[in-house]
């Protein structure tokens, strides 16, 4: 369907409502971001977050909304809950128990593991409450104001419980948006955070241009980049490399099974943004401890692994291509998809099943994700290029671009499945209806005419 068929959401009453409640969760959300953490000097933390731009500090207060900087109620946003499920995921790869319920417990194990992911979600976020609760006491700020009114056992603990409630409220803002609402609601929690800085974006450089910082051939020619690299990023998110599948005539009960041609589809990118997250954080990590220690060699790191420094560029590749490689092996297994292959009587035409199916779709796989690697590379790359020869005032690219396009593509996609099942349940009816009418051996009743 294509996205001219987006007019007709208004005939569709069902979605009409879903998309009404994703729009009052997501305002609910964006109220609670202004709404500050009792005992912190908000205005004094503003200032000192304006110049933590190519720390962790400055991803966590892009993925949060300015809820960070600002140090609301939702200072922690959802990445808690973020790292708990991927802390998770990565432990169904070798604690035997996860594994099983991964694999035989159906709904009921994945009900399981989400439960586990928000028991870790709430003591990450503990854990991280007490740690930006005893840093507000030690942090200096340039004005020499402090950020904590004051400190002390009973600070600490109320920070603690608030970030974490905060926290534990986004998440189930995100499931409630997931269950009664359109997309994935904690992918549109994040969506909603790096948009909501995209207006202050456009005016910052509107008046770059208008004092002469910036001409307007340069804004022109930047605006016509931006729409290409977008519609290069939806391309390549919606790239598939797709096997071809031959399943043979199979008995199912008293049933013959007809034969016939499947795909299995391999997405260029497998592996999503989690690469560019777990790499941004590995190298923004020493320049987030040079902003707390005064050590030299903290402010060497530092200096050497600054956003556009060469070393910054390499390490940023380089770790992009292993997470890449890391989560796609953890979360795509080609031996689980040959043997699943093999019970329903589907084999790759030219190779044999099981082992030879597994190393082939391997092998592939490799390829891909080689590719893939270099694209997210590149795109998260492109802040750093933008920032260093066009002097943009803001970053248009990378990982909170990869976020936006994904979850935009996502939740358009489930948008049109609705519309297509609501027009396909209306075209049953339909028929239902007119075939019952029509047939001349029906009355007007209902009845069987004689």
């Amino acid at each position: 369907m294509a996205l001219g068929g987006l007019e007709n959401i208004g005939r569709a009453p069902e979605l009409r409502k879903r998309l009404l409640f994703v729009l009052i969760m997501l305002a609910v959300y964006r109220i609670g971001v202004h709404i500050p953490t009792p005992g912190v000097n908000t205005v004094a933390v503003a200032e000192y977050f304006r110049g933590v731009q190519g720390t962790l500090l400055g991803l966590f207060a892009m993925f949060s909304g300015r809820a960070l900087s600002q140090f609301s109620v939702f200072a922690l946003g959802i990445m808690p809950y973020i790292s708990s499920s991927i802390i998770v995921e990565l432990l169904t790869v070798v604690w035997p128990y996860l594994a099983r319920l991964k694999k035989e417990g159906g709904r009921e194990g994945r009900r399981k593991l989400t439960q586990y992911a928000r028991y870790g979600t709430v003591v990450l976020s503990l854990f991280q409450g007490y740690l930006i609760a005893v840093g507000l006491e030690n942090m200096q700020l340039p004005s020499g104001a402090a950020a904590v009114y004051q400190g002390g056992i009973y600070f600490r603990l109320m920070t603690m419980l608030t970030l974490t409630a905060g926290t534990a409220f986004i998440m189930w803002l995100g499931e409630q948006i997931t269950e009664r609402g359109s997309g994935n609601g904690i992918s549109l929690i994040i969506f909603a955070g790096i948009v909501e800085g995209l207006p202050p974006a456009i005016v910052e450089t509107a008046q770059q241009v208008s004092s002469g910082d910036m001409s307007f051939f340069t804004a022109l020619f930047l605006l016509v980049a931006m729409i290409a690299i977008v519609a290069a990023v939806v391309f390549c998110e919606r790239a598939q490399r797709r096997i071809t599948v031959q399943h043979a005539q199979r008995m199912v009960g008293r049933r013959l099974m007809k034969g016939g041609l499947t795909h299995l589809p391999l997405k260029l990118n497998p592996a999503g943004v989690i690469p560019p997250i777990f790499a941004s954080s590995l190298i923004m990590f020493p320049a987030t401890l040079g902003q707390f220690f005064e050590h030299p060699f903290f402010q060497t790191a530092s200096a050497w692994l600054s956003p556009g420094s060469w070393l910054y560029n390499l390490l940023y590749v380089v770790l992009i291509v292993f997470f890449c490689y890391f989560y796609t092996g953890v979360t795509f297994n080609p031996v689980d998809v040959a043997e699943n292959m093999k019970k329903q009587g589907g084999f790759i035409p030219g190779i044999r099943p099981g082992q030879k199916t597994a190393e082939y779709i391997d092998k592939v796989l490799t390829r891909i994700v080689m590719w893939g690697a270099l694209y997210v590379s590149l795109i998260c790359l492109l802040p750093t290029f933008l920032n260093q020869y066009f002097h943009v005032g803001f970053y248009f690219g990378g990982t909170a671009l990869l976020i936006v396009v994904g979850v935009a593509i996502d939740t358009m996609s489930q948008i049109q499945s609705h519309l297509m099942n609501q027009h396909y349940e209306a075209f049953m009816k339909s028929s239902a209806s007119g075939g019952r009418n029509n047939d001349p051996s029906f009355g007007s009743s209902g009845r069987i005419r004689r």
